[in-house]
């Protein structure tokens, strides 16, 4: 792990009140997903390439017609405000200032137009993408789409992972339930079937299907990317169905404790993809060299979600940035060690699992 995200984790821990702390911290059951993703990235190794690489790297990527600084993303997280009475404000101004894409989710402790405000504040083409769980009710999911868009949000990231709620064993001995008072999911404000003013609870549905993401896919004209793929069938039926990108997600171990790490499923995503749709990674990225591992096996970025609101919490906007900035030196050092002048230079042959020689495929 990079020493500033140790640093800024242990200040966070102790300055969250511990319920707050395990909330985002926690993962699923025995929590064996939630530690296998960052296991799974130790498992890995780099064969850095020689003689190749420039005094300088270009580490920007294109992605759903926005470009990223660098290849490390702002995964959607919830409830920032619980880090930091700033919230979603914060993270956006330094997701902005530092290039990179902001994932704002559908539970934000703000609403989506002052999140994407204050982003746009610090840089007029601040890349924001709106985090979306499919409804039952069509006329929700509509409400939230159209919210996004008034926003400026520039893509969809449609969360497919989560048929039910994960059960988290901290958040039930701590009895967390509800947010404090004067806070709330600001996007579920003033809906189809609220009451006037109020918000709704987020809902989740078994019932949903690939229909629901078909009439998502004609309400907008938004580039619609799906979060929580992690089989390479469903990659599949993905690109059939025009969906415009994928991100391998295990939804940071809350999900399905029994669920594969992101970095085991991607070779077999990006196999099913074959280059049609770009494929991007979150879940265990703690360094540079994750970040280069899961580029080099076919992710287009990686998106990081506890390590920001480590940084809120311990430090707010000035924190987060530390993250991010931290992701960027690594990351180029590590491009630099491995003989690549740009990140698509990393190629799935210098990968290799530690201890069995062979390629990691």
């Amino acid at each position: 792990m990079i020493p500033v995200l140790e640093r800024l984790e242990r200040r966070a821990r102790e300055t969250l009140d511990p319920v707050h702390y395990d909330y985002f911290a926690g993962g699923a059951g025995r929590e064996v997903a939630l530690a296998g993703n960052e296991a799974a990235f130790r498992s890995l190794a780099l064969l850095p390439r020689v003689l190749r690489g420039a005094e300088s790297r270009d580490l920007s990527v294109p992605l759903l017609g926005d470009r990223a600084s660098m290849p490390v993303l702002v995964a959607p997280t919830a409830f920032h405000r619980l880090a930091c009475p700033e919230g979603e404000l914060a993270t956006a101004r330094a997701a902005a200032a530092a290039g990179t894409v902001l994932m704002t989710g559908m539970a934000s402790t703000v609403e989506v137009s002052a999140v994407t405000g204050a982003a746009r504040a610090v840089r007029a083409d601040a890349a924001v993408w709106f985090q979306l769980y499919l409804q039952p009710e069509p006329e929700v999911v509509t409400a939230l789409v159209r919210r996004a868009e008034r926003a400026g949000c520039t893509a969809l990231v449609v969360t497919v992972d989560s048929p039910v709620f994960g059960r988290r064993r901290r958040d039930e001995r701590n009895g967390f339930r509800d947010l404090p008072p004067g806070l709330a999911a600001e996007n579920m404000r003033d809906l189809p079937g609220g009451p006037p003013g109020g918000t709704r609870d987020i809902a989740m549905s078994p019932a949903l299907s690939w229909d629901d993401l078909r009439r998502l896919r004609a309400r907008t004209r938004l580039p619609v990317l799906l979060k929580g793929v992690l089989h390479p069938e469903d990659a599949r039926s993905a690109v059939a169905e025009g969906v415009d990108g994928l991100l391998v997600s295990n939804h940071g171990g809350r999900q399905l404790d029994a669920a594969a790490a992101p970095i085991e499923a991607l070779p077999g995503i990006v196999a099913a993809v074959g280059g049609r749709v770009p494929v991007l990674l979150d879940g265990g990225v703690r360094s540079g060299s994750d970040v280069a591992v899961a580029l080099a096996l076919g992710a287009r970025a990686v998106a990081v979600g506890r390590p920001v609101v480590w940084g809120l919490a311990a430090d707010g906007e000035a924190g987060v940035r530390s993250v991010l900035e931290a992701f960027r030196e690594d990351f180029d050092h590590v491009l630099a060690l491995c003989g690549g002048r740009v990140p698509a230079d990393l190629a799935a042959d210098q990968v290799v699992r530690r201890g069995a020689w062979g390629v990691a495929r």
